[in-house]
């Protein structure tokens, strides 16, 4: 861990993301900046991708660091606004949680906005993985998650439940696992392939996703590696019983699931179809994933 000196931030906010709290959570973290003399320069974001280009584009010489209110998938525009700047800046990155699920900040116990704003201030940062994944001729990178599969389908299904709030991500998983669709993939983890029907492939670089879901209990932010969790054939009765053990990681010792760690793999589908990128629904596949070993750092 490192600690870095933070007088001045360049700050996104996300007034439309999760419940669209993020103006008044940042109008609750504002005093911890301000006994710190930290100067804000605060940008509030009008659509998806605003994060990305502001990080891309920003002057971030006089900066010592960039941070976010929001939630995944603010910080996953972060991300990749920084990774994709020509002049290949390095610069620490922060989150305070003002989205629906926070899977990232839910593995490092920083629910609360204060705290996540006192440990920003206080400049201590930690080196994490990222996934740099290729979806024909596009390149993104991920921090949480990449999935196919049902996986993807409960994203799906949980955007058209959200009147449900945090409780949509269980919902929608059990709807999907009853609808229990199977499909036809080849699939290379470090060079060692199998072609077989899935019921879902879901690469994790965190412990958790969705709403405290603890889908990859080994998953380690500094190893280098991404966890893959893979189900191949399952009937719905069994995949009801799976569902309420993924909460504390316990779904990995059923015979159901394969639990791998890689440094990289490919997914080549029979048909193309979505692929979910720290929650990005993307149209297109196959995919190649290869893990960057502490490519940023965050200030957690």
């Amino acid at each position: 861990m490192t600690t870095h000196t933070i007088k001045r931030i360049c700050l996104v906010v996300n007034p439309h993301g999760g419940r669209r709290i993020g103006p008044s959570v940042l109008r609750r973290v504002g005093p911890i900046f301000e006994a710190e003399d930290i100067e804000l320069d605060i940008i509030e974001t009008e659509y998806a991708g605003h994060a990305r280009e502001v990080i891309h584009t920003h002057d971030l010489q006089d900066v010592d660091a960039f941070c976010a209110v929001g939630g995944d998938g603010t910080m996953h525009e972060v991300i990749n606004g920084l990774l994709s700047r020509s002049d290949e800046v390095t610069l620490p990155l922060g989150l305070i949680p003002a989205g629906t699920g926070n899977s990232f900040l839910y593995g490092f116990d920083c629910l609360d906005p204060l705290e996540a704003a006192r440990r920003i201030v206080a400049g201590k940062t930690r080196p994490i993985d990222v996934a740099q994944v290729i979806l024909g001729d596009r390149v993104l990178y991920a921090f949480n998650i990449i999935g196919w599969g049902m996986v993807t389908d409960i994203l799906i299904r949980s955007e058209q439940l959200r009147w449900l709030g945090e409780n949509r991500y269980t919902v929608a998983s059990a709807l999907e696992v009853l609808r229990g669709r199977r499909r036809a993939a080849r699939i290379i983890v470090d060079g060692e392939e199998s072609i077989d029907e899935f019921v879902f492939v879901l690469a994790c670089n965190t412990q958790y996703t969705g709403k405290g879901m603890r889908m990859a209990p080994y998953a380690d932010l500094t190893d280098g590696l991404i966890d893959l969790v893979v189900v191949r054939e399952a009937t719905r009765r069994q995949m009801l019983r799976l569902l309420p053990k993924i909460f504390d990681g316990g779904h990995v010792h059923s015979p159901l699931v394969e639990y791998v760690q890689a440094k990289e793999f490919s997914l080549i589908p029979d048909i193309d179809e979505t692929v979910n990128v720290d929650g990005e629904l993307l149209d297109r596949s196959p995919l190649h994933v290869q893990m960057m070993p502490q490519a940023v750092q965050v200030l957690v």
